[in-house]
């Protein structure tokens, strides 16, 4: 398999890296010039292109031929970035392409998440912070994925709570919706969310959903574990 990982110099794309070479596939990275340099311990193994991600050429060069796009959705600064990167992979990658994309539990595909008061504020606080320095604009990743949402294109879009750094705990277990008992630990370690985002690849019982995530072996993923029915 050809994998196109868009965003891959940044913590999450360099696990994807990790875990795409593993698996034996054939890898390109897209990212900024000047973050070329953080890809140097894959150097020799996979295929660099480097440019803005929400530029339509640099995405057209880099998805040709891919069998599967996995795309970073960074909302950074207020000029589209989320959007346009989403747009670009929409517009160029291969029509049979697996497409899997990530984003944070406050993306909703369908209204029918529940998040706590503290998650609301939260959220809305720190995207009227970051966008008031123009640092992050939250609503453009919204916007990129309701165009995801809104496609043929055989997506996921896999929403990730909390992070942490560790070693692999192994594949994170997954709902449909925010407020699920699952999910109440709200957190995940870095590598898992990538490994999550790998093996959607291929995974075809993922297409058209927005998977919310969480480590498996965190208090609540483990409760429900032990639940009769068991975890995802």
């Amino acid at each position: 398999m050809k994998v196109c990982i868009v965003g891959a110099s940044g913590k999450l794309g360099k696990y994807m890296v990790q875990h795409a070479l593993h698996r034996g596939y054939e890898v390109v990275g897209v990212c900024r010039e000047r973050s070329i340099g953080k890809l140097d311990a894959f150097r020799g193994r996979i295929r660099i292109v480097g440019g803005a991600t929400n530029d339509p050429g640099v995405i057209r060069e880099a998805v040709a031929g891919c069998d599967g796009v996995l795309t970073v959705l960074v909302p950074w600064g207020v000029h589209q970035y989320a959007s346009g990167t989403a747009q670009a992979v929409l517009d160029h990658a291969r029509p049979d392409a697996r497409l899997v994309f990530s984003c944070g539990w406050h993306i909703t595909r369908d209204g029918k998440d529940v998040y706590s008061r503290r998650f609301r504020w939260t959220v809305a606080a720190a995207g009227w912070l970051a966008r008031r320095l123009r640092v992050v604009d939250l609503a453009d990743q919204v916007e990129a994925c309701r165009r995801v949402f809104a496609s043929d294109a055989r997506w996921t879009v896999v929403r990730g709570s909390d992070l942490e750094e560790g070693e692999s705990q192994g594949l994170p277990v997954w709902s449909r919706h925010v407020g699920d008992p699952v999910l109440e630990s709200n957190l995940t370690r870095r590598i898992d969310f990538a490994l999550f985002m790998v093996e959607a690849l291929e995974n075809d019982a993922l297409i058209h959903e927005a998977p919310a995530i969480v480590g498996c072996r965190t208090p609540s993923a483990l409760a429900h574990a032990a639940a009769p029915g068991g975890a995802r």
